[in-house]
């Protein structure tokens, strides 16, 4: 479960991506998830980012008999796999069958959502990790001379991917690029948050795939092209600051897991945990 931007401190968090970066739980279920979250939720004077507002616990009034208008992302299941598209309409007709009414939207084509992800992430990545130098932070792997210092130890203590990525970043933020790049994603973010302000006029909730396919096994993706790709239906709402959760809908002919999520708006979390309660319980045959 993803919360709204802060609503959990990020206090002790070694930072990547400041705009982005959440902290929520994963338990085996809807209900412990929510017990978590009210552990971790609630403002934190250590973290500038918490949002200071009256807290109150969403466990203590799950309720999955509340009827809701839940959004369907069209577009998001013509793009996605077979197997995925076949347990996405099963969880929408749980949904049905629990009484919420089902609408269908389109949304903004998810490579935007990517590129915007991916610029905004490295270059605030860039900007975070710089100060793992070796000087005050990092693992210090020189002392032959202060370039030698650096080089040794950003690529002692970096892996392959962060430092892909810190390059990314610092590419997108050098001049020349920083208009062309940067400015042009947090104008496509704003455009991304819109969208999802006007789909919440007329829904509670939004459902859509986790991912394009079916969770992946153990070293079976080498391209990281591949691996970003992967992330298409999870980024916007967290471009957008909102709410969501990851609710497992069954599992594809070769055993893989399969997930669908729910969004709520934000600071919206009690009917989130709700409605994914609700769908939960439906999957499982279980009296509501």
């Amino acid at each position: 479960m993803k919360p709204t931007y802060g609503k959990v401190s990020r206090y002790g968090l070694g930072a990547y991506s400041s705009s982005l970066d959440q902290i929520g739980p994963i338990a085996q279920n809807v209900e412990d998830a929510a017990i978590l979250y009210d552990i971790i939720a609630g403002h934190d004077s250590h973290d500038s980012t918490s949002a200071n507002i009256a807290y109150k616990k969403v466990s203590d009034s799950l309720n999955p008999d509340k009827k809701m208008t839940i959004a369907v992302i069209r577009n998001y299941l013509e793009e996605a796999g077979d197997d995925v598209r076949e347990k996405m309409m099963e969880g929408i007709k749980a949904l049905q069958d629990a009484g919420h009414t089902i609408i269908f939207k389109d949304f903004i084509n998810t490579k935007y959502d990517i590129a915007t992800y991916y610029i905004i992430a490295t270059a605030e990545a860039s900007a975070n990790l710089s100060r793992y130098d070796g000087v005050r932070y990092g693992n210090r792997q020189s002392n032959d001379s202060l370039k030698d210092m650096y080089l040794k130890s950003r690529s002692y203590g970096f892996g392959e991917e962060v430092k892909r990525r810190i390059l990314l970043g610092t590419f997108v933020l050098s001049s020349g690029y920083y208009d062309a790049y940067y400015i042009k994603a947090q104008k496509a973010r704003h455009m991304i948050k819109h969208q999802y302000e006007e789909i919440f006029k007329e829904a509670d909730l939004i459902f859509a795939p986790v991912a394009p396919t079916a969770a992946f096994e153990f070293d079976s993706k080498k391209d990281p092209l591949e691996m970003y790709l992967s992330d298409a239906y999870t980024i916007s709402l967290n471009l957008a600051g909102l709410p969501g959760i990851s609710v497992p809908l069954g599992k594809n002919s070769q055993g893989l897991p399969i997930g669908g999520q729910l969004i709520a708006k934000a600071y919206g979390e009690q009917e989130l945990f709700d409605g994914a309660l609700s769908l939960e319980r439906e999957l499982k045959g279980e009296d509501v």
